[in-house]
């Protein structure tokens, strides 16, 4: 067995070596004709390729292109990116962003807190209380948790919700509806506890079938998101699933080699490109203790190939088929937690108590099931974005579309959008309101304005 030992990092070392050599960000618009040249030298730490992915996806970058290398003391990082439109960045302030928050004044604590990023705990909107929730997944489940906080005056502003193998995953932001700030009552937060318990358990006594718990740290959501399932052990599948039979285009090729010269395991990726691929797998491998060496990633059309060399944290390879297995059915989860072929719905309006439990029980009564689905707040408006399909995971008919039209039209602006994953340049059908892409990054202009 190949061993080679992660070495120890001191705290006080490592801040002394980023004083000494701070990390150097160049934004690079001249060398190449169809992206911008994100380049990323510092010195080399665990986590770090985690943390600056994160940033990137956060701006709803779309990553083409990236070479990663970090073996010994420091880290070098090439990302070519574009915006989702396939165009290069180019806003002085988005740039000024990127290279304060990746240089040396982004990696101090500090500047890591003030980061606008998706953070379970940190109030970026204020003053709330951070809610993380996880059970098996049903028709109208989403419907039923929001009415439930909508009849304890309590407020959604941001919230996202995954689902995957019949498990599903929320993490959500509420405040008083009363005083829009914290819920700090013991008793009103027990309550509430208790109610969702009680949804999330169904018709099962099982205690261990649903968890609620009340989040205070720093997490990334997306990454809490991923923890949360990993935790579960929504990998291992198991009984009769719901789950979309995706086609074959959607099936990832994952392998686990051995690269004898070096003393790596070559983990090999080959999938259907989309948003956010590469965080998504390094995540899973950051949190499944593994640390990546070098890594190769690059896209052609639709199809995209990320290589990663890999060793655990103990510096050991993956030398058994058991921990190969565990890993490749790792990776196409946190692959597939993120994809949603189907509708995507996307909806605007004035933010209130309760306007969640109104439009998830619309599509309730629609026999609509929800998927993903992302909740954002920007001063009065509120933003929700659902993606969905019908109660038996088919596609959603053109007559239900019309219902939702009809009875959702008059009251905040609809755009709907079919299969968002696959057909990103088609036109989406709109009612009186601009396309908006999926959650957060999208609003980074209005926090740097």
């Amino acid at each position: 067995m190949a061993k080679v030992c992660w070495p120890y990092f001191d705290p006080e070392y490592e801040n002394l070596s980023v004083r000494i050599n701070p990390p150097r960000v160049s934004v690079d618009n001249t060398s190449c004709s169809d992206c911008t040249i994100v380049k990323v030298d510092s010195v080399n730490k665990p986590g770090i390729l985690l943390e600056v992915v994160q940033i990137l996806t956060d701006l709803d970058f779309i990553i083409i292109k990236a070479y990663v290398s970090s073996d010994g003391g420091w880290f070098m990082d090439v990302f070519h990116v574009t915006d989702q439109q396939g165009k290069k960045i180019t806003d002085v302030k988005t740039i000024d962003y990127i290279e304060r928050v990746l240089g040396p004044k982004g990696h101090t604590v500090d500047g890591m807190k003030n980061c606008p990023g998706k953070r379970v705990g940190v109030h970026s909107f204020g003053n709330h209380t951070a809610i993380e929730l996880i059970g098996r997944d049903r028709p109208g489940l989403l419907s039923e948790i929001s009415a439930v906080l909508a009849n304890l005056h309590f407020n959604v502003t941001v919230a996202e919700v995954w689902t995957h193998n019949r498990r599903i995953a929320c993490v959500l932001y509420v405040n008083d509806d009363t005083t829009s700030g914290a819920v700090d009552d013991p008793n009103r937060l027990s309550i509430m506890e208790e109610q969702l318990k009680h949804i999330l358990r169904g018709c099962e006594d099982d205690d261990n079938v649903a968890r609620t718990s009340f989040s205070m740290g720093f997490t990334h959501i997306d990454r809490r998101l991923h923890q949360m399932l990993f935790a579960d052990r929504d990998y291992e599948g198991g009984g009769v699933s719901t789950e979309v039979n995706y086609p074959p285009s959607f099936k990832p090729k994952i392998s686990v080699e051995r690269c004898e010269e070096k003393g790596y395991s070559v983990v090999t990726v080959q999938c259907k490109d989309r948003a956010k691929l590469m965080f998504d797998i390094v995540c899973t491998l950051t949190d499944m203790q593994y640390v990546v060496f070098h890594a190769n990633i690059s896209s052609n059309g639709p199809h995209a190939s990320q290589e990663y060399f890999i060793r655990h944290m103990d510096g050991c390879t993956l030398d058994t088929e058991e921990e190969k297995e565990r890993v490749i059915k790792c990776l196409e989860a946190a692959i597939h937690r993120r994809v949603s072929e189907g509708l995507s719905l996307e909806l605007c309006a004035k933010d209130r108590c309760g306007l969640l439990s109104e439009v998830t029980r619309i599509l309730r009564e629609n026999g609509l099931s929800v998927r993903r689905a992302g909740v954002s707040t920007v001063g009065e408006k509120a933003v929700n974005v659902f993606y969905v399909r019908d109660a038996y995971g088919n596609p959603v008919d053109a007559k239900t579309i019309d219902a939702l039209r009809k009875e959702i039209g008059h009251k905040m602006m609809l755009n709907v959008k079919k299969d968002p994953e696959s057909t990103k340049a088609q036109e989406a059908e709109t009612s009186g309101w601009a396309k908006t892409s999926f959650f957060f990054g999208n609003l980074l202009e209005k926090f740097l304005a």
